[in-house]
């Protein structure tokens, strides 16, 4: 039902675009989604309010109040703050733009209603992006755009139109960065991905960090993680940094359109030069970092206290990344982080000096290598890296996946994890460490006794290989998991072996015809600029 509302929603807002740039587009329509959703909570939390304010056996009881006096109490901003829910000022709420949606100065009133949120709501200061009266819409299509918005979770009870709108603020998220193509994957990490980064660390309760963070998936799935396993929201606390201004503000609007308390720093800025964190340990750090960023470097980071396994190279940050999340976490803490595959075995300046010392230190747990077309961003493979401050398990070992054919076509151009991969990765890390399996749990179910015992870590030809240190420097410290799990078994087939022999034979064939034609075209342009041999 919710998957054809989303759906539903997402082709009329796409309709309603026109021809405005995507980019552009979606700031307005995630920022009227966040609206609806401060106006619905605020809407919700006053209308418990008066109702126990009429109830003689509740706390809150008004004896003697008039219809006026009632009204008046009502705008009392402590029975709002109390328990977290943003004050909105009456020319603010949803009720108020969408009666005013037909009027041609509707995105002056937008803006003038985001003013007033600011004002009344410090922690939102700076986050609402007023860019409605200047929208290059054509006539009409803002206030058919608050229409559509107004229909979403309504007539549903508070609380489940609250998650409705979540639902859709994350769908739609995912929905722009598809449309954004190459831009997109600057704001946005594939379900998936988060998905099996979560599975993996278990951030059941602490402190959680993303110094890159987005718009905040990693924290969004974080909170979901922790309520299917018996926890609750609240169980951690979610610390965040991001440089691009837009960003940060879808960050903090999609955390707070799910009642997540959040810190993504005073402003945004850059992680390395201007680290808004610095005194945090944190107990999990998830992030999915700008694959190979060339200009990150800045004269003052020579020798910085981070770089503790050596100083990065100035024209690739990826090991910067990696000493930085390092650098955070606490001496228990685990770290998962998405890489382009070249960090594996790259050689280049100090990258193989620095993945030695990392590895030789002990600080790399896991390694999984991803298929192809992943993201929305870059063609260029990646994978995981999952570090520890201190091992506690499986000292001077490394686990290796290898998950490159393991994903699933979801379009012509993208794929993805399903969920039973996801999980399979996941109890496979689990098995290896020694942890019980953590399964879902029904709502409202505490985890108790009769939690399943870990399962018996096996090699799996292939997939996964657990590998000593010694071996891996063998191998000069390179940490592609497919270097080390072996090929898959296969059942032997002489007739299967037979149609593949023929066909590679034929292809070689055709190959080495090729190289011959190649050959004499060579020889004959060399000759003819007087080079013959």
């Amino acid at each position: 039902m919710v998957e054809d509302i989303k759906k539903t929603l997402w082709a009329t807002a796409d309709k309603l675009r026109a021809n405005m740039d995507a980019a552009e587009y979606k700031h307005l329509v995630l920022g009227l989604i966040f609206v609806k959703y401060i106006s619905d909570t605020f809407a919700a939390r006053r209308t418990e309010v008066a109702a126990r304010l009429a109830n003689p056996k509740d706390d809150y009881f008004f004896e003697g109040a008039t219809a006026e006096s009632l009204a008046q109490e009502l705008e009392d901003r402590d029975y709002y703050k109390e328990v977290n829910v943003f004050w909105v000022p009456e020319a603010a709420r949803w009720e108020s733009l969408r009666s005013a949606a037909k009027q041609p100065d509707i995105g002056k009133r937008i803006d003038e209603a985001l003013t007033l949120i600011e004002t009344e709501n410090p922690k939102l200061k700076g986050i609402l992006d007023k860019r409605y009266a200047r929208a290059q819409l054509p006539d009409g299509k803002l206030g058919e755009l608050v229409d559509l918005i107004s229909t979403i979770g309504f007539g549903d009870n508070p609380s489940v139109a609250r998650d409705i709108l979540g639902q859709v603020y994350e769908y739609f998220l995912g929905m722009f960065a598809s449309a954004e193509g190459k831009r997109g994957g600057q704001f946005y990490t594939p379900a998936s991905i988060v998905k099996t980064l979560v599975a993996v660390l278990a951030p059941h309760s602490g402190k959680v960090y993303d110094p890159c963070c987005g718009s905040g998936g990693m924290f969004v799935q974080s909170e979901k993680f922790i309520e299917a396993h018996g926890g609750k929201l609240g169980d951690v606390s979610i610390y965040g940094q991001e440089a691009n201004p837009t960003t940060w503000r879808l960050a903090a609007m999609n955390l707070a359109i799910r009642g997540i308390d959040f810190n993504l720093g005073k402003e945004p800025a850059d992680t390395f030069t201007r680290d808004q964190h610095k005194d945090l340990r944190a107990d999990f750090i998830l992030a999915n970092p700008p694959f190979n960023i060339s200009d990150w470097w800045h004269a003052g980071l020579t020798g910085d206290a981070r770089w503790v396994h050596g100083d990065p190279p100035q024209g690739n940050a990826n090991y910067a990344w990696l000493q930085h999340m390092l650098h955070h976490l606490k001496p228990t803490g685990r770290a998962g982080i998405v890489l382009a595959n070249g960090s594996m075995s790259s050689s280049q300046n100090s990258e193989g000096q620095i993945r030695a010392a990392m590895v030789e230190a002990d600080v790399v747990e896991v390694m999984v290598a991803l298929p192809g077309q992943l993201f929305f961003n870059t063609q260029i493979p990646a994978c995981l890296w999952f570090l520890v401050k201190q091992k506690t398990k499986r000292k001077g070992e490394v686990l290796f996946i290898d998950a490159r054919k393991l994903a699933t076509m979801i379009s012509r151009v993208q794929s993805e994890f399903t969920d039973e991969v996801i999980a399979r990765i996941e109890s496979t890390v689990a098995a290896w460490r020694g942890d019980p399996a953590l399964l879902p749990l029904p709502p409202g179910e505490g985890r108790g006794e009769g939690v399943p015992a870990p399962a018996t870590y096996q090699d799996i030809p292939g997939f996964c290989r657990s590998v000593k240190l010694a071996e891996i420097a063998q191998h000069g410290h390179v940490l592609t998991p497919g270097r080390y799990v072996g090929a898959e078994e296969v059942e032997d087939n002489d007739a299967d072996f037979a149609t593949k022999m023929q066909q590679l034979t034929e292809k070689l064939g055709e190959q080495m015809a090729k190289g011959v034609e190649l050959d004499v075209l060579i020889r004959r342009k060399l000759g003819g600029l007087g080079y013959e041999f």
